[in-house]
């Protein structure tokens, strides 16, 4: 998809020393420049996107330093700098004594057309906070989502530019953010004031902030949500799960609160009495989290999101991206999970006691002598199912052979696409394993699963097991003759319980599939007429 940029990287470039920019005017890939870097006593350096430049083969001088610092705007309280009507920021570091020693020249664009995977969210009216990495393009989101607001729906937007990031340095703004107004802040410090000034006195029906980070600039977003207008910001953070352990910006997504329950509510529940809930209405309905240029997370409904969280459930975001013709794709992304252990610990989830659940069956495992259980992790980190299997000291070890092991793991997003290893796994009868994410806790999960599975198949001793076919005809023949009511067959892979259904299909016999992997097994009815 074709995507206006405007950069001003010629304005960048003259305030630089000529012996500094000689050899980067000659870079075929400057377009995708992210930031010169000149430190004294150091070669001069470009950074782009997967490499790094050296621009020089002297080092900075004081007077390099000079020469860009008498071509820039004033260093603020916050360290950073512009250039009159661009989007550049030059970042200051001092030493000790107050003197700079050190340049950062981030290069800015604006590029036009950044929001449409997003736009039916930002056109809705609702309150949106953007999260991702630094260098993502937060801020060139932010900035378009304003340019689109005001010149496209005609809303009254103001922007609140702490550092002068989203409208460019000096007293005019950038024309990326369109009829947009700004007001700039005189310190970080203040950001939170110009908030709630911009609602008193501007009448705003928009207003769009860059990097909330401090507890007053939350609570200022708070009050600003509860006059009815819309807010459009970033913070600090990548994921929703940063917000919910982080104290200072919690109450961004409703904060959270321990809650003492009632016995008979916890026993409804299934949890312990102690737990956590939201505590009040979140700030912004939607979350994004950036993930790429053109790929983004959604948590369309912040509340709904962040309750199933709590309680332990599964939270799939959605996941939008533009393909290479402009159009929208959507999918569901993996199931959100409470990583942070004191966290879902306090949420009082049935995952709770995975502790005090593990523990015994850990040591049942740990010394039973027997072979090693063979895994082959396919989209699942084998350094991760290593170091779990390292620290648990569970009689498993991981083979790069499917054929030769006795389990697969794979994610559900892999297990979707039916990837040979699990085709090879199906039809070989090997156990698969499918994780909803690729965490520690549920590698270590289905390993013990999966070892209990072996010592249960151990224990038995019924010979239909032997061949799940014959077990499966059997079951049916018991039912057939009136023996049996149901039968419940042993534990099978996907590949042999689509097998036993077959079996009982041929047969005009019920089956359904009940369990959990690798336990899931079908169970077969007898029905009325027979």
């Amino acid at each position: 998809m074709h995507q206006a940029v405007a950069d001003d990287l010629n304005l960048l470039l003259d305030t630089l020393p000529p012996h500094v920019t000689k050899l980067l005017k000659q870079e075929p890939d400057i377009a995708s420049l992210l930031e010169i870097v000149m430190d004294l006593g150091r070669l001069p350096a470009a950074r782009f996107l997967n490499r790094e430049l050296l621009l020089d083969t002297q080092e900075v001088t004081q007077e390099d330093l000079a020469y860009v610092i008498g071509r820039i705007g004033e260093f603020g309280q916050d360290n950073r700098a512009g250039i009159e009507r661009t989007l550049h920021r030059i970042s200051g570091m001092r030493n000790r004594k107050g003197k700079v020693v050190g340049i950062t020249c981030r290069v800015g664009r604006a590029i036009f057309g950044t929001i449409k995977v997003i736009e039916d969210l930002v056109s809705s009216g609702r309150s949106i906070l953007i999260l991702g990495r630094p260098g993502v393009g937060k801020t060139t989101m932010l900035r378009e989502v304003a340019r689109v607001l005001a010149d496209q729906y005609n809303k009254r937007v103001v922007i609140v530019d702490t550092s002068n990031e989203i409208a460019g340095d000096g007293d005019i703004p950038h024309p990326g953010i369109g009829r947009a107004r700004r007001m700039q802040v005189a310190t970080p410090s203040l950001q939170h004031e110009v908030m709630i000034e911009a609602v008193e006195n501007h009448m705003p029906e928009v207003v769009v902030i860059d990097e909330i980070g401090r507890e007053a600039e939350a609570l200022a977003a708070r009050t600003i949500a509860e006059r009815g207008v819309q807010l459009i910001a970033t913070a600090h953070g990548t994921s929703l799960e940063n917000l919910m352990v982080n104290p200072t910006l919690a109450d961004l997504i409703g904060g959270i609160q321990s809650v003492t329950l009632g016995d008979e509510e916890a026993r409804r529940r299934g949890t312990q009495k102690s737990i956590l809930e939201r505590k009040a209405p979140p700030t912004f309905d939607s979350l994004v989290e950036i993930l790429a240029w053109n790929r983004v997370s959604v948590h369309e409904d912040v509340a709904t999101t962040v309750d199933a969280l709590l309680r332990g459930h599964a939270a799939p975001p959605e996941i939008r991206w533009l393909d290479d013709a402009g159009n929208i794709q959507r999918a569901e992304g993996e199931a959100q999970e409470l990583r942070s252990p004191a966290l879902a610990s306090a949420a009082g989830a049935p995952e709770d006691d995975w502790q005090r659940e593990r523990e015994p069956r850990r040591a049942e495992h740990q010394f039973n002598g027997g072979p090693k259980l063979r895994i082959f992790p396919y989209g699942v980190n084998r350094g991760r199912a290593e170091q779990v299997i390292r620290a648990t000291g569970l009689p498993v070890e991981v083979t790069g052979d499917a054929r030769r092991a006795d389990a697969v793991m794979t994610t559900k997003a892999q297990y979707r696409n039916r990837p040979q290893a699990v085709r090879i796994a199906e039809e070989s009868m090997i156990p698969v394993v499918v994780l909803r994410k690729n965490t520690s806790n549920q590698i270590e999960d289905a390993l013990l699963s999966l070892l209990d599975a072996r010592v249960r198949r151990g224990s038995e001793h019924d010979e239909t097991a032997a061949d799940p076919v014959n077990e499966a005809e059997s079951a049916v023949k018991r039912l057939l003759e009136g023996a049996e009511e149901t039968v419940e067959l042993s534990p099978q892979n996907s590949y042999i319980r689509r097998i036993q259904h077959q079996v009982a299909e041929k047969n005009q016999v019920v089956s359904r599939s009940t369990g959990r992997e690798p336990f899931r097994r079908v169970r077969l009815f007898r029905t009325g007429g027979r």
